[in-house]
């Protein structure tokens, strides 16, 4: 088959897969790498800095940098697909019309478990952080008001989301400067052992599965880009726009992550001395800026974190299993003067405000539940490709549509194979909760039908 005349590479509407064109195309490419930048978070190794260095045995950036190769195969992935089906919903979409139904109930059910418990792991880590700041203020409190400002700057509009996110983008991107700018200028002046490839490998210290357990973890740093697919419905620009955002927001901030965590581990290169690994970004910080580096960095972590998520994202997920009645129809409701699901936006918030007063002092159990259900639905994304493309489409685009999606697929695997046992038996429980859901969804269906 002719592919050029094909879904994959033209310009497909929404009327050809049986949906109106509801929601407001106001996004570019532009738009788009800037949204997964800020999802994506520039500096958001800062975080989880001490954590990851300490399972990696210092080689951080090999960590970030196998993280990077691991995503940039399923962004291709995305791309592809993200040309044959441009429209809201991910890889629930993806799935549904690249395999079937039932494969994209199950795969937008398990990145629901990823998406869902973002935005509330993010809060917690911002009011929790802002707790050792003002200590006198309630940490629900500031729960509460990272949720309720995230919910009408989503509910406003994608526009004026956008417009946000350059304004938090901008401010990252200061902050990464100055470290970045510092901390050569430290190294210059002797500060640690002087520039190394020890960050990305040290022969001594070496282990395989020390390094993938550490990319389990990173990894989280890079789930971002495929919240872009989500907006499919809102861009302009035809069916590549999406294509390029996923993949030129991952490259930058890869390459950030990478820049970053190999310069605080050549500054600190003993990263034994870390008295507490949850602030160990910020005694690097010190080492070459001083307080004022070490406030900075913390500060722009707490609203990174508090603002930079997931909610746009998940609302367009919800929003697109809700119009093929696979979730309640309510939440494809779309707001009349907007144009954005804010019922879907409004569910968001009050789950997020429940799992953020249930894991407000243990946020590290919640960061074990994260990861599972994003990876489960990238091994899918790849499964979809090869299926669509390659066998229902009989493609000899062998690199696009084979290859890339069988090395995305081994990579993505060894990671989740190495991800905490927890976190993988609750992902398990998710999966078979939502195959019940399905199977319940699907008799009541039926019976609808066959009563009519």
């Amino acid at each position: 088959m002719d592919l050029k005349h094909t879904p994959s590479s033209s310009n497909t509407n929404l009327d050809e897969f049986g949906y109106q064109q509801e929601l407001k195309r106001t996004l570019s490419v532009k738009d788009l790498v800037i949204y997964g930048l800020i999802f994506m978070v520039p500096i958001a190794p800062m975080g989880i800095y001490g954590a990851v260095i300490s399972v990696s045995q210092g080689m951080i950036a090999l960590t970030y940098a196998i993280g990077m190769l691991a995503m940039f195969f399923t962004a291709l992935s995305y791309g592809q697909l993200s040309q044959a089906f441009p429209m809201a919903g991910s890889v629930y979409a993806y799935a549904k019309l690249g395999i079937n139904k039932s494969i994209g109930f199950l795969s937008g059910w398990m990145i629901i478990l990823d998406y869902i418990f973002v935005p509330a792991l993010l809060y917690i880590i911002a009011a929790n952080s802002l707790k050792s700041l003002l200590p006198t203020i309630p940490t629900w409190i500031w729960l509460v008001g990272f949720i309720a400002i995230n919910t009408l700057i989503n509910a406003g509009g994608i526009a004026f989301t956008a417009i946000a996110n350059r304004i938090f983008l901008i401010g990252e991107l200061i902050v990464l400067a100055f470290f970045i700018i510092l901390g050569s200028y430290g190294l210059m002046r002797g500060i640690g052992n002087g520039f190394t490839l020890k960050p990305f490998y040290d022969a001594s210290h070496f282990n395989l599965n020390f390094v993938m357990t550490a990319t389990s973890v990173a990894v989280l740093s890079f789930l971002g880009f495929d919240g872009i697919s989500t907006l499919a419905e809102e861009t302009t620009g035809g069916n590549q726009a999406v294509g390029k955002g996923i993949l030129w927001s991952l490259l930058i901030v890869g390459a950030l992550f990478i820049i970053q965590t190999y310069l605080a581990a050549l500054i600190v290169p003993n990263w034994h001395s870390f008295n507490d690994l949850n602030t160990a970004f910020y005694v690097v910080a010190g080492k070459v800026g001083g307080p004022f580096l070490t406030d900075l960095t913390t500060i722009a972590t707490i609203l990174s974190w508090g603002f930079a998520n997931a909610l746009a994202a998940i609302s367009r997920i919800l929003f697109g299993m809700a119009r093929d009645h696979n979730l309640p129809h309510v939440l494809a409701r779309v707001h009349p003067r907007f144009k954005t699901p804010y019922m879907s936006t409004l569910l968001v918030a009050i789950i997020s405000l429940l799992v953020g007063l249930t894991f407000m002092n243990d946020s590290g159990t919640l960061s074990e539940i994260v990861n599972c259900g994003a990876l489960t639905a990238f091994l899918v994304i790849h499964i979809a490709v090869i299926n669509h493309f390659f066998i229902k489409q009989h493609s000899h685009e062998y690199w696009h549509h084979l290859i890339v999606s069988i090395i995305g697929f081994i990579i993505i695997g060894f990671v989740m194979i190495n991800l905490n046992v927890l976190a993988k038996e609750i992902g398990g429980i998710w999966l078979l909760i939502g195959i019940g859901y399905y199977l319940i969804l699907r008799v009541l269906q039926r019976n609808t039908e066959m009563n009519l």
